[in-house]
């Protein structure tokens, strides 16, 4: 059974739909305890300091979803006296929580007769009934929530029927591959498997391409320390830590050049890890520069790797040198 199956209380469904959101079963389940552990209640969350939750966090991605977090404990302490709202309407006022959520802990903690309609339910659906509709459009999402509400259960059945059709979804109604019909409950009421258009459905418009970014990536180390620099408050990975990274035009190869205009001095360079990272729509493709011997001019922090390691939450896009600069201590 999954972690988050065993206690259906408002602040464990809230966490682990949370930390579902884009993200596969088995890469949440160890974070999900952690955080359990180190915050084990909604009052907990709230008081957690802003660097530690990230810490907590770092790795699972989305950071946004991290901030979210603490935004909604903080109101769930301060506007509801540290008690969960149970109604859908109440629940989607707290930050982070959209009808998805919102659904699943009100029909899974209160038994309320709120579906919660992700991308699995509406695999799901699709497949059940031959819906033609694009599944990426709102109004899809919108009416498949509708027609759940028309014979949507109350109760513990309600929460029973939320967790059936996740685990429909997760287990047996499979994407991007043939899914397991001869386990499906619904086989003989689907009509996709009913006219051999199961891999038909659910339909999807084209994904856009994603913008490409050429990034030089610098292990700036002097004494055995590396410059860390803070990200923006707004934008992508914001207020993560990262090593200091300039955005090149493709083809630009003068990459001492490139360094020394960005305020690097170094008593040597020498080239280290390339690596790529997919983020939703954007790709970073990254070129890795080592600086021996390093000052720079801004607002940085130096660190040994075993503290940066410990104190600072650095996103997976820079896991590979990450594990450049901790060979030494591994």
């Amino acid at each position: 059974m999954l972690p988050w199956r065993k206690d259906a209380s408002p602040y464990h469904v809230w966490l682990s739909e949370i930390m579902l959101q884009q993200t596969r079963i088995e890469a949440v389940i160890p974070y999900y305890a952690r955080f359990l552990k180190e915050l084990p209640t909604v009052e907990a969350r709230a008081a957690c300091e802003d660097e530690k939750l990230m810490k907590l966090w770092e790795g699972l991605g989305y950071y946004s979803r991290a901030r979210n977090l603490k935004k909604a404990a903080l109101m769930v302490v301060k506007d509801y006296d540290g008690r969960f709202p149970e109604t859908f309407e109440d629940l989607k006022k707290l930050p982070g929580v959209g009808d998805y959520t919102a659904g699943a802990i009100a029909s899974i903690s209160f038994g309320k007769p709120s579906p919660a309609v992700d991308g699995n339910v509406l695999r799901v659906l699709s497949r059940l009934l031959m819906l033609e509709d694009d599944v990426l459009k709102p109004e899809t999402k919108k009416g498949v929530q509708a027609l759940l509400e028309s014979v949507y259960p109350t109760g513990e059945e309600a929460a029973l029927f939320t967790q059936g059709l996740m685990e429909l979804g997760e287990v047996v109604c499979l994407p991007n591959t043939a899914p397991l019909c001869g386990a499906c409950p619904w086989k003989g009421l689907c009509l996709a498997n009913e006219n051999g258009r199961e891999n038909d459905f659910p339909v999807r418009s084209p994904k856009k391409a994603r913008r490409v970014e050429n990034r030089l990536i610098l292990l700036a180390e002097k004494n055995g320390r590396y410059a860390l620099r803070k990200r923006p408050e707004t934008g992508l990975l914001a207020g993560l830590w990262e090593f200091p990274n300039i955005l090149i035009p493709e083809g630009i190869n003068d990459y001492e050049t490139t360094v020394k205009q960005n305020n690097f001095t170094y008593e040597s360079i020498s080239p280290c890890t390339d690596a790529k990272h997919l983020f939703t729509h954007v790709e970073w493709r990254m070129k890795g520069i080592r600086l021996n011997g390093a000052a720079a001019k801004g607002d940085y922090v130096w660190c040994t790797p075993e503290e940066i390691l410990r104190d600072y939450a650095v996103p997976s896009a820079f896991r590979a040198y990450l594990k450049e600069i901790t060979k030494s201590i591994e």
